[in-house]
């Protein structure tokens, strides 16, 4: 437990006039070259040594949030860059700011969910309601459905796949999701499917990515999606465009110019 009196250190980084270290790893002699970008991230948030297999599903997991098209992240990157080209970093930061609870990050919600399930007494009586209740409250149970994907999101079952052939992961997340997975269909009355962001929770879970800063994995993979953009933005913009259309498809319904 941290002491609330006690002065602020940091162990994620120290340099000498001729050194520099990330944690307690000489960058120049034991990173670079060395180790993958995957690696040294997963290093530096956990604070421990990664196994081989945190990093496939962490590179797996990177790779599934990196894109989803025409989202509102990219689009807001595209109007931003249209707006200030000289500001990269700016177009990129718009879109990460769109990073939430409703879009990409979502996964952080419903970690919360599996958290519970997990330490029930009774997982299942405690995944049946959480069910009932979002259904009482009208509202999706983070994690499920998908406008886009129907009747399964095929991402997150492939992701789900691929954690359940690892022998090194407990599987405590991945069960606990399925439970609420039955539980959901359950109370719907019909199948209701797990999404990516869904899949992504159980699974950073089963390689201990505290759910609290899970949302900070969606932000680094979306921002490798939103330079993307960026470039596409310069090589074809559609800036001006989507700001035509969204003028030309919302009508002023006011008095004024009349």
């Amino acid at each position: 437990m941290n002491d609330k009196n006690a002065a602020p250190v940091t162990r994620l980084c120290t340099h000498t006039l001729t050194s520099l270290h990330y944690r307690d790893a000489d960058l120049v002699q034991d990173l670079m070259g060395r180790k993958t970008f995957t690696e040294v991230m997963l290093m530096q948030i956990l604070g421990r040594t990664p196994r081989p297999v945190d990093m496939r599903i962490t590179d797996v997991v990177l790779i599934v949030l990196m894109e989803h098209g025409l989202t509102p992240s990219a689009i807001a990157t595209r109007l931003i860059y249209m707006s200030a080209p000289e500001n990269l970093q700016g177009a990129v930061s718009a879109g990460l700011l769109a990073v939430g609870s409703s879009f990409v990050g979502t996964m952080e919600n419903c970690s919360r969910l599996l958290d519970r399930i997990m330490a029930a007494e009774d997982p299942q009586a405690e995944a049946a309601a959480i069910a009932r209740h979002h259904k009482a409250q009208k509202s999706a149970v983070p994690g499920f459905g998908h406008h886009l994907h129907k009747p399964v999101d095929p991402r997150a079952y492939k992701l789900l796949e691929l954690g359940r052939v690892e022998p090194e992961l407990a599987g405590g997340h991945i069960r606990a999701l399925e439970l609420l997975s039955a539980a959901v269909d359950e109370a719907a009355g019909r199948p209701i499917t797990i999404n990516a962001t869904g899949a992504v929770a159980a699974l950073l879970g089963e390689i201990g990515v505290p759910t609290g800063v899970m949302r900070g994995f969606a932000v680094i993979s979306r921002a490798a999606g939103l330079v993307a953009h960026i470039v596409e933005e310069q090589q074809s913009p559609s800036g001006r465009f989507i700001w035509d259309t969204v003028e030309h498809a919302i009508p002023y319904v006011g008095e004024g110019g009349r």
